[in-house]
């Protein structure tokens, strides 16, 4: 009898096709940043740098700080603001001057003096803004405003005006996040903003940023704009330097000399608002 031998050869294992490494052609591509070379600022005394003086004088704030992180040299930076700016002086005494500029970046911090004011106008500004974004944009720009926190929470003020200026704060956000919306633009959201309601991050006059707080609002502009595809080569800092330090008697001397009769000012002026939630909270 012979005996035949069989050799049982195993057939090899199917390839795991969830661990095979994708073709070279198939990979993601890596996204290319673009570099900003430009950059214009708009808005009020926010925008301004008002909170974070320099000890030579003067303000440096938030477009120094985001023009630094993008790498955009001094000739290439322009700031238009200035203080007491409302909506329209953005579209009527700013906006000509950003187009000239071509920044490949605009930001926008306005509002909050329509906020004060009693002849504030929701559909006018709406109007402004979404002019400004859509004219700039429509160059290239990549237009990024603000939206705004519960200012009440960091500025003390009698109940009524408090819930006069909150109701206020709520229209104008509800104009920004319309125009916004309808646009798809990016914008910063201050109330959601980490560590907005920090006193820290507030200067003497509880209205306008501390060096921290114009670091802070920095990091979200610069955050919306890597999420672009603009290159961020110098991430801000939230380590305060450079800036000038006030002590308690400097701030009580601000509380005296400006802080108290702007407050009186924008106090008259926001009275009739605020006589009118009064009297509508009573009758319902």
């Amino acid at each position: 009898m012979s005996v035949v031998s069989v050799e049982i050869t195993q057939a090899p294992e199917p390839r795991d096709q969830t661990r095979a490494e994708k073709p070279a052609e198939l990979q993601p591509p890596v996204p290319v940043l673009r570099q900003a070379r430009r950059l214009v600022v708009l808005g009020d005394s926010t925008a301004v740098g008002l909170g974070d003086p320099l000890p030579g004088g003067g303000w440096r704030g938030v477009g120094p700080l985001v023009a630094d992180a993008l790498g955009v040299e001094p000739g290439g930076y322009l700031n238009l603001a200035f203080p007491g700016a409302r909506m329209r002086c953005v579209r009527t005494d700013q906006l000509a001057d950003a187009r000239a500029h071509h920044g490949d970046v605009a930001l926008i911090v306005v509002g909050m003096n329509d906020t004060l004011r009693s002849d504030f106008d929701a559909t006018a500004m709406a109007e402004d803004l979404a002019e400004v974004i859509s004219v700039l944009s429509a160059e290239g720009t990549l237009v990024i405003p603000v939206r705004f926190h519960d200012h009440g929470r960091v500025f003390r003020l009698p109940g009524s005006l408090r819930r006069a200026l909150t109701s206020r704060i709520a229209e104008l956000n509800e104009v920004i996040d319309g125009v916004v919306t309808r646009l798809d633009a990016p914008c910063v959201d201050l109330d959601a903003l980490p560590g907005a309601y920090e006193l820290t991050a507030w200067s003497v006059d509880r209205l306008h940023p501390s060096e921290l707080g114009h670091r802070l609002l920095a990091t979200g502009f610069t955050e919306l704009t890597a999420a672009a595809g603009i290159e961020v080569p110098n991430p801000v800092s939230l380590t305060c330097s450079g800036g000038a330090q006030h002590g308690a008697a400097a701030h009580l001397a601000w509380l005296v000399v400006k802080g108290i009769p702007w407050l009186w000012r924008r106090g008259r002026d926001l009275v009739p608002y605020a006589a009118s939630i009064m009297w509508r909270s009573l009758k319902g």
